[in-house]
C-alpha cells in the first residue's frame, strides 16, 4: 500500500491505495515469501533475523504533482511508546537504523514520475535478541507560493518492525478484555475495549464493531474501531468506536473483531449505554469465538469430559465383588 505525503509532520506510515494528486508517494513492493498472505507485511517490513542474517526489500517512490521534485530518502528512529507508534525526530538514529542503506539517498523524479529503490538491512553477529522499530522515509520539500516564504516539508514512510533471534520467530497474539460504554455530552455514544499483548511481537489493532439484539431486534454496524493503536509485547491499551448520536441506549449484543496481521480475535458480551455526558458499566465478555486449534482443543476437552463421566456410571454400577475379582485378576 501507498504512503501519503504530509504538510509539516510524519504521517501514520501508509496510507490509502494510491497517493493523493500534488503529493509524494513511497509503497513497498517486496515481502517475505512467508508472509505472502499477511496483510500487515504487504504495508511494512515486518521480518524475524538470525543475527547476521542480510535483507534487502524494494520500494517504489512517486510524484505525483506537477512540478519537478527533489526527493531525500534516509532510514530514521522509532519506537513504541503506549499505545502508538512513534517516529523519531528528523534523522534520530537507533540500532535498526545503523543496520539499514538505501542504494540511493537523494534523487529527481519530474511530474508523474516514479522510481525504485533498495533497502538493504544486515544484522551484525553478535545482535542480542528483540524487536527493533525504524521507519525508511522520503522527504520533499515544496515550493513556496507565489509571495509566500513557507516551505511546506513532504514526508512520507514506510514502517520497519524487525525482530532478532536464533531460532523460531516469536508468536504474535493478543487478548480481548473488558469494555467501556459511553455517551459524550453532546449525545455521542463509544466503546472503548481493553486489549493486552499476549505474544511476542508488536501488534498494530484494526477491526470492527457491531450491535444486535437491541430494542424491537435492531442492529447496527458494523463500525470501524479507530485505527493507529501500536501495542509493544506485554503491554495493555485500548481500542474505541464511536456510534451515530441517534443510537438508542440499549440494552444491545456487542460484538468486537480485531486483528493484527494473520492474528484475529473476537469476543461479544451485553452493554447499555448511558445519558449523555456519563460512562456505563463495565462489561467482560461472556462468549468467546474460537477460531482453529482453540475451538478443537475445546472439543477434544468436552469429548474426554464425556467419556470419563460414562466410565465413571459404569464403575458406579458394577457390583463391588466384580470389582475385587477385576482388580485381583489384573494383579
Amino acid at each position: 500500500m501507498w504512503a501519503r505525503g504530509a504538510r509539516g509532520g510524519p504521517p501514520p506510515g501508509a496510507g490509502a491505495a494510491e497517493p493523493d494528486e500534488g503529493s509524494i508517494g513511497i509503497r513497498l513492493l517486496e515481502a517475505p515469501t512467508n508472509r505472502r498472505d499477511d496483510p500487515r507485511a504487504l504495508r511494512y517490513i515486518v521480518d524475524h533475523l538470525r543475527p547476521g542474517t542480510t535483507i534487502r526489500r524494494q520500494l517504489l517512490i512517486v510524484n505525483r504533482t506537477a512540478e519537478r521534485r527533489a526527493v531525500e530518502l534516509y532510514p530514521a528512529a522509532a519506537n513504541v511508546d503506549g499505545t502508538k507508534f512513534v517516529f523519531g525526530e528528523g534523522r534520530a538514529s537507533n540500532e535498526l537504523t545503523k543496520w539499514t542503506t538505501l542504494d540511493r539517498g537523494a534523487i529527481e523524479l519530474g511530474p508523474w514520475e516514479e522510481a525504485r529503490v533498495r533497502a538493504t538491512i544486515a544484522v551484525p553477529p553478535d545482535t542480542p535478541t528483540g524487536e527493533r522499530y525504524g521507519v525508511l522515509w522520503a522527504s520533499a520539500a515544496s515550493t513556496p507560493r507565489s509571495g509566500g516564504q513557507i516551505t511546506q516539508i513532504h514526508r512520507v514512510g514506510v514502517r520497519m518492525y524487525l525482530d532478532v533471534g536464533d531460532g523460531g520467530e516469536p508468536a504474535s497474539d493478543f487478548a480481548i478484555g473488558e469494555i467501556r460504554p459511553a455517551r459524550s455530552s453532546q449525545g455521542e455514544p463509544s466503546v472503548t475495549v481493553q486489549v493486552n499483548n499476549t505474544g511476542g511481537r508488536a501488534v498494530d489493532l484494526t477491526g470492527t464493531v457491531t450491535l444486535t439484539d437491541g430494542p424491537a431486534g435492531s442492529r447496527a454496524g458494523p463500525f470501524p474501531v479507530a485505527e493507529g493503536t501500536t501495542l509493544a509485547p506485554g503491554a495493555t491499551g485500548q481500542v474505541g468506536a464511536r456510534f451515530p448520536a441517534e443510537l438508542p441506549n440499549g440494552p444491545w449484543k456487542i460484538e468486537v473483531n480485531l486483528k493484527s496481521g494473520l492474528v484475529q480475535r473476537s469476543a461479544t458480551a451485553r452493554i447499555q449505554f448511558p445519558e449523555p455526558g456519563r460512562e456505563g458499566e463495565r462489561a467482560t465478555f461472556y462468549s468467546r469465538l474460537f477460531t482453529g486449534w482453540t475451538a478443537a482443543a475445546s472439543v477434544a476437552g468436552l469429548l474426554l469430559l464425556a467419556g470419563l463421566a460414562v466410565l465413571a456410571r459404569r464403575f458406579r454400577r458394577t457390583p463391588a465383588s466384580a470389582r475385587r475379582e477385576r482388580i485381583s485378576a489384573n494383579r
